[in-house]
């Protein structure tokens, strides 16, 4: 929604546009900011041998104490973080995990899940479109009569 700003005036815009270079700079900040948190603990390892911390935690803390000194946050790292948290269940290890430990049976009942993957999808498409048709329908709203 855009605000205007006297007799048909668009308003200045409040904060810049995030452009696809200032997206990329603030994921490379990120990036950085993870590399020098496991440098971090990988040196503090080699003096303190029992020294047992995450890397990407240590660099979200120094990401946090930049942002605190700057005491503002720039529209493109707020854009980069909020489109990693609307993706972060696909950034989860869980799965990775799983499929680790349940190695032998993957290898025993590979080709038995594969297809019932293949076929449960098909069957779940099936049913969809069925089940839109059937509500178009009943509603009136099939598509004949779309502006």
């Amino acid at each position: 929604m855009q605000t205007i700003d006297g007799p048909g005036h668009p308003a200045a815009a409040a904060e810049p546009a995030v452009t696809p270079q200032s997206f990329m700079a603030a994921v490379t900040l990120f990036l950085v900011c993870q590399l020098a948190g496991e440098t971090l603990v990988r040196s503090l390892g080699v003096a303190l041998p029992h020294f047992a911390f995450p890397g990407p935690v240590a660099g979200m803390a120094i990401l946090f104490g930049w942002l605190a000194i700057r005491r503002r946050i720039d529209p493109s790292v707020d854009a980069a973080s909020n489109g990693i948290l609307r993706n972060l269940s696909l950034l989860f290890v869980p799965a990775a995990v799983g499929i680790v430990q349940y190695g032998n049976v993957i290898a025993d009942f590979g080709l038995a899940l594969i297809a019932a993957l293949i076929l449960s999808t098909v069957a779940t498409l099936i049913v969809t479109v069925f089940v839109f048709v059937w509500v178009a329908k009943r509603t009136g709203s099939g598509g004949e009569n779309a502006a």
